[in-house]
């Protein structure tokens, strides 16, 4: 069988297992994806990885899961976990005890997990964020909506560095062509970095950081995903004009309300810590334990 990867030039061959890796979202998928018929080694693998600066996927979960957009749906439609689950199709994998787990979570205000966003601006304003396109695999039987907005944000690792964390979304979400050239500007990633804020999405903390584009790279035609598509600069005094919070990726409307508020802080020259920010699905259901008791 003829390959379909470069064989006989070592750079493009590298170059292609680290774009496949970003497509796919994992070295076992890559192997599943073309039938195990890759002349290299899983280790062989892992290593051109590490050689080429890439960030791995933090686990299994590697972006906002199921549950996350299975709770959104419950949320948006109003209906109860018992009667949407019955409607999920044999794909849809998270059971339902995991389900009432992660609910039971938000209820108690506790988080598990680890996630990175981004609001990324321009070299000349602070109030155009940069937000594309999700369009990643469609789930919208479970309220992932095909090509809703999102800024780039995904799972990070509980105990990595954040500037890890910041650079496996920077590789996957925003500049993975310059990722797989090996040409990223690691000099974006702020020193120690600090979050601006908290964002809780079900069990899921996210650290909320800002990166200011300098002019060379604040050009459109500079993103590239396989995650996020036609991307843009969104204004924040034209972001409230949407009112449909159901266009955009769950979490994404809130991240951007705070971001706002985080400005007018910055602008009234106010000391403060980390703004802490429910997304609609927590807040949801915390109002939803208020009432109960």
């Amino acid at each position: 069988m003829t390959a379909k990867f470069p064989v006989n030039n070592e750079i493009e061959f590298n170059k292609f297992l680290v774009r496949e890796y970003l497509k796919l979202g994992s070295v076992d998928e890559v192997f599943r994806y073309h039938h195990l018929d890759i002349p290299i080694s899983y280790a062989q693998y892992q290593r051109i990885l590490d050689k080429w600066g890439i960030i791995k996927a933090a686990g299994p979960n590697s972006k906002l899961s199921e549950v996350v957009n299975f709770l959104a749906k419950m949320v948006h439609e109003d209906i109860p976990l018992d009667k949407l689950y019955k409607k999920m199709p044999p794909s849809f994998i998270t059971s339902a005890v995991t389900l009432y787990r992660v609910l039971s979570y938000i209820k108690e205000g506790v988080t598990r997990r680890l996630g990175t966003g981004l609001i990324i601006t321009p070299f000349n304003s602070q109030k155009m964020v940069l937000t594309g396109r999700d369009v990643s695999t469609p789930r919208s039987y479970y309220g992932k909506p095909f090509s809703s907005i999102s800024i780039p944000m995904g799972f990070s690792k509980i105990n990595e560095k954040r500037e890890d964390g910041i650079l496996r979304i920077l590789q996957q979400e925003v500049f993975t062509e310059l990722a797989i050239d090996r040409n990223l500007p690691l000099s974006l990633i702020p020193t120690r970095p600090k979050p601006f804020m908290y964002l809780d999405i079900a069990d899921v903390r996210v650290e909320v950081f800002q990166i200011k584009l300098p002019q060379k790279l604040s050009k459109l035609d500079n993103f590239q995903s396989y995650k996020l598509q036609d991307y843009e600069f969104l204004d924040l005094e034209k972001f409230g004009l949407v009112k449909d919070k159901k266009e955009f990726r769950a979490g994404v409307y809130e991240a951007l309300t705070g971001y706002e508020k985080y400005l007018e802080l910055k602008r009234k020259n106010v000391a403060f810590n980390p703004l802490q920010v429910k997304s609609e699905i927590n807040y949801h259901f915390a109002q939803e334990v208020e009432y109960q008791t």
